[in-house]
């Protein structure tokens, strides 16, 4: 056996990994020697049309299922190419397993001129990656990635690049007696700070949770603790759906917005579980005015996550799922009347957000899918309907909304993203919010998913450039520049591509264009945004 065929043995069977994205190379060729057969290897190879498409492609994947998206990647170019995904992956918390080539043992960081040669290829990818490791013995390929796995299963979890030379490929490697996963546990929260915690939440009189990304996968937990609180909570963007669809204490991710903020003021309690506190999720009006004027019990499994952004009086390292199930568990004889839905309500109805002029004409955009696509995983760019899907938007389940506006918010994110969460969750639809501007990072991506035949809805909202770029330069003071920019026709590219497409500019259009969609393979719906508005009276 050699290094190449241990390595997808290892994937297959002992990590159950299903899929693979990638584009081979001629560094990467033996890799997909164990992959001869195509889907009958039991590891399906999708090819997309560029490394940050593949990396994308696997964060869509993995927030999606949960389990760690994988990517084969080429020395140099692409992974200079796949570093922009793992630095959205690594800022919000997202299992990915990177392997790649590298140039031969007897060449590294000799300057010679090879083909995809990089001075210094693991210390450039180990600044988006938890660790950036060179296979340098085929002999320890197999604890190289127990511990990539031991990262996602046991630690916060986030990109890991594993390197390996191309001479090593070919290389004789001992098949291994076993191949039996390591069970790592969960790291629990130590019982005397779970007292402190629960004496502190009993006696509070106007508590507030905060609910992070770091919880999605202890939803009965999380219910049944803000329920027993009855404390108003807020589920940040990639814990959307935590609490189920329009839960009477989810105050959504609306903690930027005045009528939360000051909840956050008021609360003598505020406990707050898997969430980083970060601008992204609480300041997105850049004005630092999160404040909380109250006891801070912050539970993270990162430690130094605890010393950042808000001072803790209790900082507990464990982690999250683990936490609300003990928490829940202590609380579940309770029921503590706090007055929490009607200050959740009080809140709710002080936002007014589906009368907001600023999200006004999203929601019949929202309301729309709703009633065509239930259940439906939406899949965001940086762009804006993603922007108001973050404050109008309930869902029924977590892993159903996720985006690129959070923490690194790149663009080119929603199309590839949303691919990787149709190929995780076959089963449900899967809607891309997208512009006209960050479409265009990654719209070869059109190619992979016809050739894929994946049912992604890319809706695609037209308002003739960078929008939110204008904004911020009108408010300013400064003479737009760069933002105004000429868009393709995308009807034309989209039929180029195979692809289903059609251009609508009301709810009415739009709901006609799902009920025609196809079901083996990916549309195109371009709302023309200044039409949309016009049919709606909004100017």
């Amino acid at each position: 056996m050699t290094c190449a065929e241990l390595l997808i043995r290892l994937l297959r069977d002992t990590y159950d990994v299903d899929t693979v994205f990638g584009i081979p190379g001629v560094h990467t060729i033996e890799l997909y020697r164990g992959l001869e057969g195509g889907n009958d290897s039991g590891v399906r190879h999708v090819t997309p049309r560029h490394e940050q498409g593949a990396g994308f492609m696997a964060d869509g994947y993995a927030r999606s299922t949960g389990k760690p998206g994988v990517c084969f990647i080429i020395t140099g170019p692409g992974m200079t190419n796949i570093a922009t995904a793992m630095g959205q992956a690594l800022a919000d918390s997202v299992p990915m397993l990177v392997i790649s080539s590298v140039n031969r043992r007897d060449t590294l960081g000799r300057g010679q001129g090879r083909l995809h040669e990089l001075p210094g290829q693991r210390e450039l990818i180990a600044g988006v990656s938890r660790f950036s490791h060179t296979v340098l013995d085929p002999d320890s390929l197999e604890e190289t990635l127990a511990r990539a796995f031991a990262v996602f299963d046991g630690a916060r979890p986030g990109p890991v690049h594993i390197e390996i030379p191309i001479d090593l490929f070919n290389a004789p490697v001992t098949a291994p007696g076993s191949t039996t996963r390591t069970i790592i546990s969960k790291a629990a929260p130590a019982s005397d700070a779970l007292d402190q915690a629960e004496a502190w939440l009993s006696e509070a009189r106007q508590p507030l949770v905060l609910l992070g990304g770091g919880c999605v996968d202890a939803p009965e937990a999380a219910r049944q603790l803000v329920d027993a609180l009855d404390a108003p909570t807020v589920t940040t963007i990639n814990a959307k759906g935590l609490l189920g669809r329009d839960h009477p204490l989810d105050l959504g991710a609306n903690a930027s917005l005045p009528a939360v903020r000051q909840l956050a003021r008021d609360a003598d309690v505020v406990l707050a579980i898997g969430t980083e506190l970060g601008e992204t999720d609480y300041d997105v009006v850049f004005d630092d005015g999160f404040e909380l004027g109250g006891r801070l019990i912050r539970i993270d499994l990162d430690p130094q996550q605890l010393a950042r952004n808000q001072h803790a009086d209790l900082a507990i390292v464990a982690d999250a799922s683990e936490s609300l199930k003990a928490l829940a568990g202590r609380f579940a004889s309770r029921s503590l009347k706090r007055d929490g839905h009607i200050r959740t309500r009080a809140a709710l109805e002080a936002l007014s957000l589906t009368s907001d002029p600023a999200f006004r004409a999203y929601v019949p955009l929202f309301d729309t899918l709703g009633d065509n696509l239930p259940g439906a995983i939406l899949v965001g760019d940086s762009c804006a309907t993603t922007y108001a899907a973050n404050h109008l938007v309930s869902q029924d389940a977590p892993r159903r909304f996720f985006n690129a506006s959070t923490g690194y918010g790149t663009l080119g994110y929603g199309l590839p993203a949303a691919m990787g969460a149709c190929l995780g969750q076959p089963s449900l639809p899967v809607v891309a919010l997208v512009g006209d501007g960050g479409i265009m990072f990654t719209l070869s991506e059109l190619a992979c998913a016809v050739e894929e035949r994946l049912p992604v809805i890319v809706l695609l909202w037209h308002n003739q450039g960078y929008e939110e770029i204008r904004r911020f330069m009108d408010n300013a003071g400064v003479t737009r520049l760069g933002v105004d920019i000429q868009a393709p026709d995308f009807q034309t590219l989209a039929a180029g591509f195979g692809c289903a497409a059609t251009r609508v500019g009301n709810p009415a259009g739009l709901a006609r264009a799902l009920e025609h969609r196809p079901k083996d393979g990916p549309m195109l719906i371009e709302i023309d945004a200044a039409a949309w508005n016009d049919a709606l009276g909004e100017h």
